[in-house]
């Protein structure tokens, strides 16, 4: 999609921040389908993706997360840097390294996927949050150790009370919104 003058939009990150199994990559899939069929470049981040195909050097201490969500970060800069609205679903469980990446894209949305813990808890396909509450996986965000919440996201999507189909329509109105206010800038 380009520009009236020719030239490419603006990017930015949209980041998808919350505890597993939250609901981060089913809207991360479901606005970046409906960001596609309007036309925008758009380019998907799975934390659990990247970590497994590119950087299996890292495990799952503090310092560890916290380089992840940079690697993260550099990538989607780059994209966005480019005209590209790029979508990042990761935990990013603490709040200073959420707000580096947010300093260094400088154009970022922080959405908030907001679900209660016992209910994280039972949407787990991955039998995670049973392996960490029976010991067999430690450091597990959420049970024993800390997710710190953004303070002031762009947006927050209280998954246990909205559908999809709502949440994606409050993060489109507000794309549509901010992409039109930044298109002559």
């Amino acid at each position: 999609m380009t520009t009236s003058h020719g030239a490419r939009p603006r990017g930015l990150t949209i980041w998808f921040t919350g505890l597993s199994g939250a609901g981060k990559t089913t809207l991360n899939d479901a606005v970046s389908e409906s960001l596609r069929a309007k036309g925008y470049a758009v380019e998907s981040l799975d934390g659990d993706v990247l970590r497994h195909n590119l950087w299996k050097d890292l495990g799952f201490s503090k310092q560890d997360r916290d380089e992840n969500i940079r690697r993260i970060g550099f990538v989607a800069h780059l994209l966005s840097k480019n005209g590209i609205i790029v979508l990042v679903s990761a935990i990013s469980p603490y709040r200073a390294a959420r707000d580096e990446v947010r300093a260094r894209i400088g154009d970022f949305i922080e959405i908030y996927v907001n679900a209660p813990l016992n209910i994280c808890e039972q949407r787990d396909r991955k039998g995670l949050y049973r392996k960490a509450r029976s010991g067999e996986l430690t450091g597990f965000t959420g049970v024993d150790d800390p997710y710190e919440a953004p303070l002031h996201p762009e947006l927050e999507c209280h998954t246990d009370r909205e559908t999809v189909t709502e949440s994606v329509e409050k993060i489109t109105r507000y794309l549509e919104a901010r992409l039109a206010s930044t298109a002559g800038a």
